[in-house]
């Protein structure tokens, strides 16, 4: 079914020199990528550096980005944060955007028990309407949302998938084996795509698409068909991206990447920092 597509491109925030910001390289960015195949947009998610951005321009990204888009592809706001109150409250301004849908990342930092995280995302679920991406990353969080407590908030009405980022193959199995009817599941890492739809997952959330989106589409479109043998060789020949593109912190190879292919997005904000011309040199290859 994939309610947002197979392919949903986490976005990158573009700025301009002066960090701020870029309106009109955000608009471009966006018919971009719609060009190039994605079928949903991920705004002020980890690689949108949600951690740098204001409320207000958050906001302001949610509006512009439904406007840009204009209906053509979803647009899902990354609306949350360890603090739970302050989620509710900010996805609550978030919907009067027109986004279509958020993704709410597993509350970090705190490490709450499975039942903190259960009731932490119950809570946002009953106060808001929207349908709710679940982000499980626990890498970047700290905790893992376990198969069990992703099956209990399935059966929430409007917790509809989960970008599932833990890279455990078996958790996801076990989810997408379990799961009630219509709750899907995404790969959160671009070099699981295809082992990940072989076991019933529905797409990826992913950061390569900005530079090889209908190379994916290509390799996703082969798998639906049954061409597993293409998809695999297909996959096996993006490998190099996959990995470069997270060689250093995310989302600066990917933005330097879409920089030397002329779709400017300026830098990165603090604390990440722009990659020396050493570590600049490596993305030719794969480019």
């Amino acid at each position: 079914m994939a309610i947002f597509g197979r392919i949903v491109t986490a976005m990158v925030t573009p700025f301009n020199d002066k960090g701020q910001i870029d309106w009109d390289r955000t608009e471009k960015l966006i018919n971009y990528l719609i060009d190039t195949g994605s079928e949903a947009l991920v705004v002020s998610g980890t690689t949108g550096e949600s951690p740098t951005l204001s409320k207000q321009e958050k906001l302001d990204l949610f509006t512009f980005s439904v406007q840009k888009a204009n209906g053509r592809v979803k647009v899902i706001a990354g609306t949350g944060c360890n603090d739970t109150e302050e989620t509710i409250a900010f996805t609550k301004e978030a919907t009067k955007t027109g986004i279509d849908a958020i993704m709410l990342v597993a509350p970090y930092y705190s490490r709450t028990s499975q039942e903190g995280l259960y009731q932490h995302f119950k809570a946002i679920s009953e106060a808001v309407e929207l349908p709710i991406m679940l982000y499980n990353v626990p890498g970047r969080t700290g905790i893992n949302v376990t198969a069990d407590t992703t099956l209990r908030l399935a059966e929430l009405p409007n917790v509809v998938c989960i970008k599932e980022a833990s890279g455990n193959l078996t958790q996801m199995a076990q989810i997408i084996e379990r799961a009630p009817q219509g709750f899907e599941l995404y790969s959160g890492d671009d070099g699981l795509t295809i082992p990940v739809l072989s076991i019933g997952g529905v797409g990826v959330v992913s950061v390569t698409s900005h530079v090889i989106g209908l190379e994916m589409k290509e390799m996703m479109d082969a798998f639906f068909k049954g061409d597993t043998s293409r998809a695999a060789a297909l996959h096996r020949k993006l490998v190099p991206i996959f990995e470069g593109a997270f060689k250093y912190p995310n989302p600066t190879p990917i933005k330097a990447a879409l920089n030397k292919k002329g779709i400017e997005v300026g830098g990165v904000r603090l604390p990440l920092v722009e990659l020396t011309d050493e570590e600049a040199s490596y993305i030719d290859e794969w480019l």
